[in-house]
């Protein structure tokens, strides 16, 4: 019998489609072969990338090799940079200039570096950049979001395969977002506490969808999963913003790092994923006066298992092949985690 389950966040129906369940080796897809040649994230091609807006180098000068890691303007970026914002309205419809900001983060020199073969110390460097740059475009009062992402594999979208992530600010509050704080803040309001940490309390006392934890993190597969081995990670001590992650939280996420991309690799043959941070929008000081209370900053991370088809594009529904409780476990089955 299907289960339809309700995300308490996001106020989402999900079909977890029992009958169809599977083991992960019936996830694995025939990825499209595309043909690479040159690639300006390798190092020595530093020139052909936009100028660096941020590097981690061995005393070596701007926009040269002997680098660890490199931030660099999107050379397509999505918004522009320059100019002020502009809204205009034309009866029913309304528009604004595209401005915001647009980099990427190329994540190691190396070609066949990525997560699911880095060490602890890469992994950290990524990290720790991803809290840099955040902090240093939220001092542009014209942003009002700021979305930090990683597109891993050609069904994912991306389209090189040296391991990056992007980021990309924008001058308002994206309509996912929107829905996801609306419904904290709704909860809170009634409750008192953050829907998130209440999520964490379940989750912690079950323990039936938990793949990893540690002292400051707790990795499990969502109850509503939308898409087979979905996985959240979530920090154990409410906090809104991502960008107060401390030295010592950002070791603890490391592991999990460590321990999550392997295991995809491992039982799902290095599958495309998507991870996206849900963190609290900028420039909110005295428009959300609750917001450090009722939203809670957490990872998403998507698997590209399955299509997103007619159905799910007409409804909203999801149909999820894959329990998320038995997600979890191959997951832990796969070695090491809880």
């Amino acid at each position: 019998m299907p289960d339809l389950r309700k995300d308490p966040v996001s106020g989402r129906w999900v079909i977890i489609a029992t009958e169809r369940a599977k083991r992960p080796d019936d996830f694995i897809i025939e990825k499209a072969q595309k043909v690479e040649g040159f690639c300006p994230f390798c190092e020595g091609n530093e020139s052909k990338t936009p100028p660096e807006v941020y590097a981690v180098r061995d005393g070596s000068m701007k926009d040269t090799p002997n680098w660890k890691i490199r931030v660099v303007p999107n050379k397509f970026p999505a918004l522009s940079s320059d100019g002020e914002i502009k809204s205009q309205r034309d009866g029913i419809y309304r528009s604004m200039t595209g401005i915001g900001r647009h980099e990427v983060i190329i994540e190691t020199p190396s070609h066949t570096k990525f997560l699911h073969n880095m060490d602890e110390n890469e992994i950290r460097l990524i990290l720790e950049t991803y809290k840099i740059r955040y902090n240093k475009l939220k001092e542009d009062v014209r942003l009002r979001y700021i979305l930090i992402f990683k597109n891993y594999g050609f069904e994912a979208g991306a389209s090189l395969s040296h391991s990056h992530s992007q980021i990309i600010a924008t001058p308002i509050v994206p309509k996912r977002v929107s829905e996801e704080l609306y419904s904290a803040r709704n909860f809170y309001l009634e409750h008192r506490n953050c829907i998130f940490c209440e999520i964490l309390k379940k989750e912690i006392d079950e323990r039936i969808r938990i793949v990893d934890e540690n002292e400051h993190f707790v990795c499990f597969a969502p109850f509503a999963s939308r898409f087979p081995f979905e996985l959240w990670v979530l920090p154990k001590k409410h906090t809104a913003f991502f960008e107060e992650i401390k030295e010592d939280e950002i070791k603890s996420l490391v592991k999990i790092f460590s321990s999550i991309f392997p295991k995809y690799y491992k039982i799902l043959n290095d599958p495309s994923y998507n991870y996206i941070i849900h963190t609290a929008p900028v420039q909110m000081s005295g428009k959300w006066p609750t917001i450090e209370y009722d939203y809670h900053w957490h990872i998403e991370i998507i698997p590209k298992l399955t299509k997103v088809a007619g159905f799910e594009w007409g409804t909203g529904f999801y149909i999820n092949p894959m329990p998320p409780e038995k997600a979890a476990e191959f997951l832990i089955n796969a070695g090491g985690g809880t």
